[in-house]
This record gives structure tokens, sequence and C-alpha cells, in this order.
């Protein structure tokens, strides 16, 4: 028997696609425009984002029939805040300096609509086993808008990938920058992440037509 039925992967699927929260439901955007001038903090955001999620669905689904209705939001934001907390104490710990650069968005997990949207649309109605998998999907789409950004405008604007120079010294004027190739500064910019967003969305919807909105 599968580990996972056709209707639970698209559960995972779906959301890395033809249902991305960024691209297509266009949730969570504004940590794609802020933290994506570098890769290295992209990664940590969506690995941040993916623990918060799935483990905060199966959290809220498990306490789905105990929780009352007219305080289902406050019970959301206390999991999801206690969640953030950890990931906020972690990379204090562990990624200091990386914990700097990220600690207003970390903490802005807490009202992500990504995160807010799975708990009220699908965790309060499904078991923790389907509710992990949609949280998973659900992270994962959005962790991998982030990397893609992330690497653009990392490579693009200064020429590294985690930062490790990887099309030559710009001072020393190796590699391309041999040839004349100058590190474009506007894609470390926050509106340069929008445009490079937007191509992904011009992309994704050239190979689907079906994702093409009618007017």
């Amino acid at each position: 028997m599968a580990l996972l039925s056709k209707k639970d992967s698209k559960l995972i699927l779906d959301p890395l696609t033809d249902n991305n929260p960024i691209t297509i439901q266009v949730l969570g955007i504004c940590s794609a425009l802020a933290i994506t001038a570098e890769l290295n903090a992209s990664i940590v955001m969506a690995i941040s984002v993916l623990f918060v999620l799935g483990l905060g669905n199966v959290v809220i689904s498990l306490m789905r029939n105990i929780i009352p209705s007219k305080i289902r939001i406050i019970v959301q934001l206390v999991v999801v805040a206690t969640l953030v907390i950890i990931v906020d104490q972690v990379l204090k710990a562990f990624a200091y300096e990386l914990s700097k650069t990220l600690s207003v968005f970390v903490g802005l997990i807490i009202t992500n609509c990504i995160i807010m949207g799975r708990f009220e649309a699908f965790a309060l109605g499904n078991g923790p086993w389907r509710s992990f998998l949609d949280g998973v999907g659900n992270a994962a789409g959005y962790g991998i808008i982030l990397v893609i950004v992330g690497f653009f405008r990392e490579l693009l604007g200064s020429g590294t990938l985690l930062g490790f120079k990887v099309l030559g010294d710009p001072i020393e004027k190796t590699g391309i920058y041999a040839i004349g190739y100058e590190n474009n500064g506007f894609m470390l910019l926050s509106p340069m992440a929008l445009i490079v967003v937007g191509i992904i969305i011009w992309v994704q919807r050239t190979r689907n037509k079906a994702l093409v909105e009618d007017h």
C-alpha cells in the first residue's frame, strides 16, 4: 500500500505549481520582496515557515474539536506565536548574524496569510496527517519561490551564491568580470523582487493556460 494516496499527494504537489501560495494565491508576498536579496536568508525563511506551518497545522488539527469557535483565531495566533518563538530562539543560538537580518520578518510569520489561512481553511476541518501534508505542501510552495527569487537576486546583484563568489572577483576583474560584466545593483532593491516574482508568474501562466484569468 502506498504511503500517500493520490488525493494526499495533491496536498503536497498542488501548492508547488498550480496552486502556489505566492504566484497563484498572492499570499505571503511581503517576505518574498523583503528578505530575498540573499539566498541564505531565503532558504532559512523557507525552512522556518515549513516548520511553523507543518507543525502548526498538526497542532490545530489535534485541537480542532475542543477549540471554541469564538476564540479560534486567538488560539491559532497563540499556536503560531509559540512556534515562531522557537524558531527565533534557535536562529539566535545557531545563526545569530542571520537572525539579526531576519529578525522582524521571522516575527511577521505570526501574521503570515498563508499560515493563518491554512489553519482556518484546512487544519480545522481535517485530521492531523492530511493537515501535516497540507502544511508541508504550502510551505514548500512558498519556500521554492523564495529560493528562486533569492537565487537570481543574489547572483545578478552581488555575483555570489550563499556568499561565495561564483562569477569571479569584481575587484580583481576575474571570471566574467574580465569581459566587462558588472553586477546589477538594482537586483538588491525590493522592487526587483516584485519583478522577478512577476516573471515567474508570467512563465507559469504561459506554460499552463488554465491559470490565466478571464476578464
